[in-house]
């Protein structure tokens, strides 16, 4: 029996992603993942003007009358949601955590996607695949996927991004759509992305809390590494401690975000604190321009 908050919630993100879907991404969504190739939809009579190397011989020779054959895009697509829910997700510095983004982020691009009649299936890991539910379409499945996000207890707190892209390039044997949400606080998976990207069309999203970016003043603070669960204490009133954390933290970024840029993988960064409409729809609006 799932309980009444849990519902609640549901309802919630459904409304809002519904409403964000409807307002905002509408279109967005089709120009940035057209289908992947064309299929044959029906036989018309020839007129004027038409493509002649589409007239289809059988049906002309059987009426006497020039018949070409329609095509249309094979729209149908399948979108696979990688959710890292590993202990480092559930790290917020304002009223929302990062895991909070990943399930919004995840309930908007399903809600898109059955909207164009695709399908969507999640797979939600840490260092172990938590859990894989097969891509369908249909508004009741992406309320169940929405429900595994909120309600799911993984059984690790660790992350391996490597394990889940070997997973999902396992399991998926049609080349789909995948949309990998982490915080990538992780190592050594840069060789799985590469053939992931190969084998499907990857979108990577890194998802980040600002005090991961840069070390605030808040004195002498207890800070803990819930993935590895353990405690130091960091001075952060010291300005020298501060400009050499937030050099390092910095640099770190930037090698992180260049090392995606020098392997053609594409990288949506979004900051919890501030909002991910703004780099969805810059994504959205790059993705239609290059397949034009």
């Amino acid at each position: 029996m799932i309980p009444e908050e849990i519902l609640r919630k549901v309802k919630l993100i459904e409304i809002k992603s519904r409403d964000i879907v409807n307002n905002i991404f509408s279109g967005e969504y089709h120009s940035a993942f057209k289908g992947s190739g064309i299929e044959y939809a029906e036989t018309r009579e020839y007129v004027y003007g038409d493509d002649v190397r589409l007239i289809d011989w059988n049906v002309t020779a059987k009426t006497g009358k020039p018949y070409i054959k329609i095509f249309e895009e094979e729209r149908e697509q399948s979108i696979i949601l990688m959710v890292d829910l590993s202990a480092s997700g559930y790290f917020g510095s304002n009223e929302s955590l990062k895991v909070d983004t990943m399930i919004e982020l995840s309930s908007i691009l399903s809600f898109s996607a059955i909207k164009n009649n695709d399908k969507v299936g999640l797979l939600i890991f840490s260092d172990k695949i938590e859990k894989f539910i097969p891509p369908e379409k249909g508004k009741s499945h992406v309320l169940r996927i929405i429900r595994e996000l909120i309600y799911f207890n993984p059984k690790s707190t660790k992350t391996n991004i490597s394990l889940a892209l070997d997973y999902i390039n396992k399991i998926i044997k049609k080349k789909s759509i995948v949309f990998l949400l982490s915080d990538f606080i992780d190592s050594k998976y840069l060789k799985d992305l590469r053939y992931s990207n190969k084998k499907h069309d990857l979108i990577n999203v890194l998802i980040r809390d600002e005090y991961e970016s840069k070390i605030f003043n808040l004195g002498l603070s207890k800070i803990h590494d819930i993935e590895n669960d353990f405690d130091y204490w960091l001075d952060t009133g010291n300005q020298l401690n501060r400009k050499e954390i937030n050099k390092f933290l910095t640099q770190e970024r930037n090698k992180l975000i260049l090392k995606f840029k020098k392997n053609n993988l594409e990288l949506i960064d979004i900051i919890v604190s501030s909002g991910y409409i703004d780099p969805l729809i810059d994504f959205f609006k790059k993705r239609s321009l290059i397949r034009k």
